[in-house]
Formats: C-alpha cells, structure tokens, sequence
C-alpha cells in the first residue's frame, strides 16, 4: 500500500472561523448555551472555533463522495434500492463538525420546480429505488405547503416503499416542528425520522415535545449522533442520551465516526477510542440502547461497522468469541464445514 505523502497543515487565508464558515444558531439554542456555557457540551457544536482554520492533507470538501453520484442535482445515488434526495442546502443551525459544510449554508441553492421535476423522474424512472432519504440541508426547514407536495409525490411512486428524514430541526428549533409540519410529512407510507443529537443536555421539554408531535403524526423515531472529542466521547456521557432517547421512544441508530471534513481535526478521535465507548456500553446497556458504531467511507464507499469485534478464527480453524471483558471462549465449528 502506498503511503500518504506528509504535507504541512493548510491554513484558510481568514481572520476566524466565522469568516469563514457559516454561524447559525436558533434562539433555543442560544438559551441553551446561556445555561450550560460556550465551552460545553452544546457551545462546541455550534460556536466557531479558529481551530477550523487549519486543513490536514486528508480533509475534503466532500468526503463522503457525494459529487461523483450525482446523477441530477439533488440526488444521490450510492446503492441500488436508495437515494439520497437533497431538496435545500440551508439549516436551521451549522454545526462546526458538519460533513457538508462546503455545501451548505446562506445562499446555497434550493431546486426550484423544474429541478424538482428533474429529480421525480429520475425516481420514477428508476424502479429499484425502494427508499428515497431526506437530507440536505434540513428538510424540515422547508415550509409545510412544499413538504406536503413533495411527500405527496413520493406516496404516488409505487416502488417507492419507505420514506426517510433526516433531520436537526426537531433538537435545534423544536418549535418549528408544529403541528402543520408534523402533518406535512403524515403519509399512508412508513416514514422514518432520524433526529440528529449528541447529548442528552439537547433534550429539553420543547424537544420532546416534537418528537411528540412527529410520533402522532405516525413516524417512526431514530437517532443518529456524532462521536466527537471533549462532546460526547465520555462512556457516561453516551450512556445517559442513550438510556434518555430510548425512554423517549427513539431508537438510537447510528454513531458515526466523525468525517474528514475542512477543518475538523481538533473533534476526531482514534477508532479504537470508539471501539472501546461501544464495548463498554455493551457491558452497560440493552441492546436497545446500542447503535451501530460506523464510518462513512471516503469517496462514496458507503457506511461500514467499525465497531469491537467479538469473533475471531486460529491457525487451526478453531472458532472463538469474545465476551465483553475481552475473555476469549472456544465456539463449536459448524457442521459439514
């Protein structure tokens, strides 16, 4: 294998981070960091940081490969039986480890009728699309009028079974999730809503208030949260939004490992510090607490596990499993093998 040639850090010809990078913060947001303070939990996600100043050679503008799958703007199309559909690229906040965050922001495009029509056809046309997945941007910053003719035309593709949102809006503007909106998206269709949190301390009773209002409207409630460093990568920290969203009746889903986006470094970690979060919270917590630890691979790979391994084969062919204290137990070959 080939090694990466070192070359010295980039730094962005700016003053600060925020002249740089879009700042966005809702008022809600801004009352939460007023209790809990800018260097906690909630400030690092949403306040610049002139750390962000300073590129590694690994980092890109699109490090999940979202360009080389975009077969019409405002699709991404990875794998075979789903799309990504990316109908705005605003947010109702931006927070400073976003993956995205060359994409979106002020002014960035939002695809007027005609790209919309572009983008139907392209599933219409495409019947092995089975799920089409909401992202952007925030979906739920679209009006409640435009979200209702989009899902309306995703509920009349036929070989379109399962609608997914992905969403900050629910933990960084709660407000916004009315009842109209909830109602926008409430369709004869399952529809999955994955809220984007990081800590326990983003579930306030406004939150759950939302999250309340999307379940009434008949969506089925995951999450997804960001492994990031001096945020959440405490064993405690995680257990507690995972123990809470879980009460909440939201399905902790992904835990990703955070992304080479520009001027992300500082929140990256090691992945044996995650693998070793997740084997911990094994030994802690139900299987329904437990998400699926992952990596976006770079170029447009897709998402892998990366999480412990508990499996493992000799030079013997002998099986063995490991138990979460790192005990190894010999496991019966499988027969006929």
């Amino acid at each position: 294998m080939k090694a990466l040639r070192k070359t010295p850090v980039k730094k962005i010809p700016a003053e600060t981070a925020a002249d740089f990078y879009p700042v966005r913060v809702t008022p809600h947001i801004e009352s939460l960091i007023a209790v809990h303070g800018a260097d906690s939990a909630i400030g690092r996600q949403y306040l610049p940081d002139d750390r962000e100043l300073s590129i590694t050679p690994d980092e890109n503008p699109d490090p999940i490969g979202d360009h080389p799958h975009t077969p019409v703007p405002g699709i991404v199309h990875r794998h075979a039986d789903r799309v990504l559909l990316k109908p705005l690229h605003a947010c109702a906040v931006y927070c400073r480890f976003c993956f995205r965050r060359d994409m979106v922001g002020p002014g960035k495009d939002i695809l007027d009728e005609a790209a919309m029509e572009r983008v139907f056809a392209y599933i219409e046309n495409d019947k092995n699309i089975w799920e089409v997945i909401l992202t952007g941007g925030d979906p739920l910053l679209l009006s409640p009028r435009r979200l209702r003719a989009l899902m309306d035309r995703l509920e009349n593709i036929e070989h379109v079974q399962i609608v997914r949102i992905h969403t900050r809006v629910p933990v960084a503007d709660p407000d916004r999730v009315s009842d109209d909106l909830s109602k926008s998206i409430d369709i004869k269709k399952p529809v999955y809503v994955i809220v984007h949190i990081n800590h326990a301390d983003e579930i306030t009773g406004n939150v759950e208030s939302a999250w309340a209002r999307l379940r009434a409207a008949g969506c089925t409630l995951l999450s997804q949260s960001v492994l990031l460093k001096d945020v959440n990568d405490n064993v405690d920290v995680l257990e507690k939004l995972f123990r809470r969203l879980v009460e909440l009746r939201v399905k902790p889903y992904y835990l990703h490992h955070p992304d080479l986006a520009p001027g992300t470094s500082h929140f990256r970690l090691p992945f044996s510090t995650g693998q070793n979060l997740m084997n911990e919270l094994r030994r802690r917590l139900s299987g329904l607490c437990l998400p699926t630890y992952v990596l976006d691979i770079p170029g447009g790979y897709g998402k892998v596990p990366v999480g412990p391994h508990y499996l493992r084969t000799d030079e013997n062919g002998t099986i063995h499993v490991s138990d979460t204290s790192g005990i190894w137990y010999a496991y019966p070959p499988e027969q006929g093998l």
